[in-house]
């Protein structure tokens, strides 16, 4: 969240001069590059930029006032207008995909297979994990293999080697029993972590070379996998994943995230991380083992602490401080 804007295609300094402009409601351009400890010509710049794309709004006063225009509405047709993009990268790879199994073997072999039973897949996830060199990229939702998740002690293996593992988890699953935990251990291990209140797809990628990942996105099937060697369609699906990484919220784990969020309570950052994530009080309480009331008392405690009216703002404080 520290760059929000970034999957829109805007700069840390449009993204700055924007967090800086939301909990400074009809500021000045003096007021917003103070607040933002930016050089005065580089937000006027900013502010341009934002006001052009619907963003931000500017008030008649002398001098011209700013106020962040309601982001349920600008900010979600800016990030619709990058979903319709990557709905069309997601189908022109399921195209390529098709055109890659009618190619005849003797002309390209190989560059899809296509991996039946369960048995088969789990025995190419350990495969393609113990064999990872560099980096794994994941995507974790569901549906899954066994029915709920399980433990990925490939990957416990593979970060003990010091290969580097960056995470999607879908927000909603990590309400599944054991799924939080599991993911909190694997980030306190090395992992780097993020979710997103709805997750499009799931796959993992091994060193930018092969890529595991359904048949079909929308299926509940999890039975049949695609895995995917031919370059340019593995190179697409990193740019999905990249697009989907930024538009996502940290989740703090480890001695260094403990240090950036010092002034919180680790249950306390263990709730906002779920928050971010896009999950309800109810769904929160159940990934922690806490009650519903608990979760509603630490929510309001925190807003009241970060001054913030509403949860949008209050993610927006909090990934100022470092929280996120």
């Amino acid at each position: 969240m520290a760059h929000l804007l970034g999957p829109v295609g805007l700069s840390e300094t449009d993204n700055a001069v924007y967090l800086a402009l939301a909990t400074t409601p009809r500021g000045t351009a003096q007021d917003i590059a103070d607040s933002a400890e930016l050089p005065l010509p580089a937000v006027r710049r900013a502010l341009r930029t934002l006001t052009a794309a619907g963003l931000v709004t500017t008030l008649l006063a002398r001098p011209m006032r700013y106020v962040v225009a309601p982001p349920e509405v600008s900010i979600e047709a800016l990030v619709s207008r990058r979903q319709q993009e990557l709905e069309g990268l997601r189908a022109a790879a399921r195209e390529l995909a098709l055109r890659l199994r009618e190619t005849p073997a003797s002309a390209e072999s190989n560059l899809v297979e296509i991996l039946e039973g369960n048995d088969v897949i789990q025995h190419r996830l350990a495969q393609m994990q113990l064999g990872a060199r560099e980096e794994v990229l994941i995507i974790d939702a569901p549906p899954y293999l066994h029915g709920t998740p399980v433990q990925n002690d490939q990957e416990l293996i593979a970060l003990d080697r010091g290969v580097r593992y960056r995470s999607l988890y879908h927000g909603p699953a990590l309400a599944l029993p054991g799924h939080y935990a599991q993911m909190m251990a694997c980030i306190e291990l090395g992992e780097e972590a993020r979710t997103l209140a709805s997750a499009p797809m799931k796959m993992m990628i091994v060193d930018r070379r092969v890529a595991l990942m359904p048949v079909s996105f929308a299926s509940a099937e999890t039975r049949t996998r695609l895995l995917v060697h031919a370059a340019p369609l593995v190179e697409g699906l990193v740019m999905c994943f990249e697009a989907l990484w930024d538009q996502a919220a940290p989740v703090l784990g480890g001695q260094a995230s403990a240090e950036r969020a010092a002034t919180l309570s680790e249950r306390d950052r263990q709730v906002l991380s779920l928050m971010a994530a896009g999950l309800k009080d109810q769904a929160i309480a159940r990934a922690l083992g806490v009650a519903q009331r608990t979760v509603v008392r630490r929510i309001g405690e925190m807003m009241s602490t970060l001054g913030a009216d509403t949860r949008f703002q209050a993610g927006l404080l909090a990934a100022r401080r470092g929280w996120l």
